[in-house]
């Protein structure tokens, strides 16, 4: 019997799963994102995690025919490793990826990708049509897109396609975004944008009342949601987000033309009746091209994981045709 991994490394945790050649996971382990000092702990920290796996499945890593994996960037694909990543400490500026798994599993099928491609080969597998023009966004922390367009997942020749959070939506450029750029989509509705934003609309109009905890160093963009039918300032922002994620939504359809959009993230997947309803009713009014299905992930938070594992299946693709 042949065995699949999947890795999903993010800045919190690292995941791995180990399945067999029809898909059912086997092994699995999870433990937090290593800290550095340096890029080649996380790595370890990776490798540790798929030995683990492997053992909770009752295999050695030599038994892996193939691995996927979804991971925070950007890319230096050429070199198979994460460089410069923005939400880890910054003495971590490489992580070596491919090179490594390569070896641990003594095989050089491993694939590579930003963690919202993971997310799109996830959905695509997974979906009951496997469509081949599909996207996914994930609105958590930062925000971004995988895409696949004509049946081709779309990673780009340095692997940071998709990274949609950073279309400029607004020309006023009032807000910075992380990247250090200004207008982006992700500095307005991202998990870690919402309260700059919303202290930003609180001093646009002062006589918006509030309860919100806006000079709290621990204020985020929960405490607005969890203020919302309750408090005039977290429903004004409630609503602006709604204005900005449609336009970044709707520069998607008119990019790529999906037939399904799928959303994850904790943003969306936390608030889906204020983030992703409020999504579908205001971009149906803007698109000038067909409207596709707009929905919530059935893969929780597993989503770029069952998407690693996915493309270990298939090659790098989420098509259940090939195998």
């Amino acid at each position: 019997m042949d065995y699949y991994a999947g890795v999903d490394l993010g800045a919190t945790n690292v995941r791995a799963a180990v399945a067999t050649d029809d898909g059912t996971t086997v092994g699995i382990d999870r433990r937090p994102t290593p800290r550095g000092p340096t890029g080649i702990d996380v790595t370890e920290g990776v490798l540790r995690t798929v030995r683990s796996a492997c053992s909770d499945a009752g295999i050695a890593p030599q038994s892996i025919v193939a691995a996927g994996i979804g991971s925070i960037g950007p890319f230096d694909l050429a070199e198979g490793t994460v460089i410069d990543p923005a939400n880890l400490p910054d003495s971590i500026d490489r992580i070596p990826l491919t090179g490594p798994v390569e070896k641990l599993i003594d095989s050089d099928e491993v694939h590579l990708h930003n963690d919202t491609t993971a997310g799109v080969i996830g959905e695509r597998f997974h979906a009951d049509r496997n469509p081949d023009d599909m996207v996914y966004i994930t609105i958590s922390s930062g925000i971004g897109a995988g895409v696949c367009c004509d049946g081709d997942i779309m990673g780009g020749w340095d692997g940071n396609a998709g990274e949609v959070g950073h279309y400029v939506v607004d020309p006023r450029e009032r807000l910075t975004c992380g990247c250090g750029h200004d207008g982006h989509w992700e500095a307005y509705c991202s998990g870690n944008g919402i309260p700059n934003y919303t202290r930003l609309l609180a001093e646009d109009d002062p006589t918006i009342t509030t309860d919100l905890p806006l000079e709290e160093p621990d204020f985020t963009a929960k405490d607005v949601f969890d203020f919302a039918g309750e408090d005039e300032l977290a429903d004004y922002v409630i609503e602006q987000l709604a204005h900005w994620n449609a336009i970044g939504v709707t520069n998607v359809i008119h990019s790529f033309a999906p037939i399904v959009i799928s959303f994850g993230g904790a943003v969306a997947l936390h608030n889906e009746e204020l983030v992703v309803d409020a999504i579908r009713d205001r971009v149906s009014e803007m698109v000038m091209t067909n409207m596709p299905e707009i929905r919530v992930t059935d893969l929780g938070d597993d989503v770029v994981l069952e998407g690693a594992l996915a493309s270990a299946l298939t090659g790098g693709t989420g098509d259940r045709r090939r195998l």
